[in-house]
């Protein structure tokens, strides 16, 4: 598969998705879908948190959002204080969201939005920090992806990677494979490796409790 054709199948995936995963950090869902989003999702709010503990201070910093989605990230360091945060995403539906959102929280003069993948689409400047949640999971070259990072970020950077688990992997490899979007699972060892050569000087890398049990991984230049 061609790189422009995986970003098209991961792109036209969450496109198709985007008012679904809106829904995930402002309570629209019902009670009892809330109630499993906590039970069986629990990993998409830890990382949420562990982000912001692992960036700040925020203030008068610049952020690259990679994957923004509706924007929960960008709105979040806007309001903690980041001079600029500029958010990259494959889907015009995510894309709309996230204005959305920012101009609801009054933040929308510090953020900007970008259509298209990493690194192609990048604004051509490096950044204090970045934050890739919910990506690498989609990520065909992982290798190439943080070795171009390593380039874009001046601090640190705070990536998601989803591990690999006897059971929860081919589940998901099934689920995603019928909708026509590839999935990629990780281990330790492989992570560490990879921010070695991409130029990374360090990374620390916590296992998350929960459904996905993904690593939370924040690399340091």
């Amino acid at each position: 598969m061609g790189q422009s054709s995986h970003d098209q199948k991961v792109g036209t995936y969450f496109d198709q998705a985007a008012a679904t995963f809106d829904t995930f950090y402002d309570a629209k869902r019902s009670g009892f879908m809330q109630w499993v989003d906590r039970q069986f999702r629990s990993d998409v709010f830890n990382r949420y948190y562990l982000t912001f503990e692992a960036l700040e201070p925020l203030a008068g910093k610049t952020v690259l959002d990679i994957g923004c989605g509706s924007g929960p990230y960008v709105a979040e360091a806007a309001r903690r204080g980041a001079a600029r945060v500029v958010g990259l995403d494959m889907a015009e539906g995510m894309l709309e969201l996230a204005r959305r959102r920012v101009a609801a929280k009054g933040v929308a003069e510090r953020c900007a939005f970008v259509q298209g993948g990493f690194p192609q689409a990048a604004p051509a400047e490096t950044f204090d920090y970045s934050i890739t949640m919910g990506v690498m999971d989609y990520v065909a070259d992982p290798q190439a992806f943080l070795t171009a990072l390593a380039k874009t970020v001046r601090g640190c950077s705070v990536l998601s990677f989803p591990s690999h688990h006897w059971f929860r992997e081919p589940v998901r490899q099934v689920r995603y494979w019928l909708k026509r979007c590839p999935v990629y699972f990780y281990e330790p060892a492989g992570l560490e490796r990879m921010a070695k050569e991409a130029g990374f000087a360090r990374a620390k890398i916590v296992k998350m409790p929960g459904a996905g049990m993904d690593y939370f991984v924040t690399l340091y230049k």
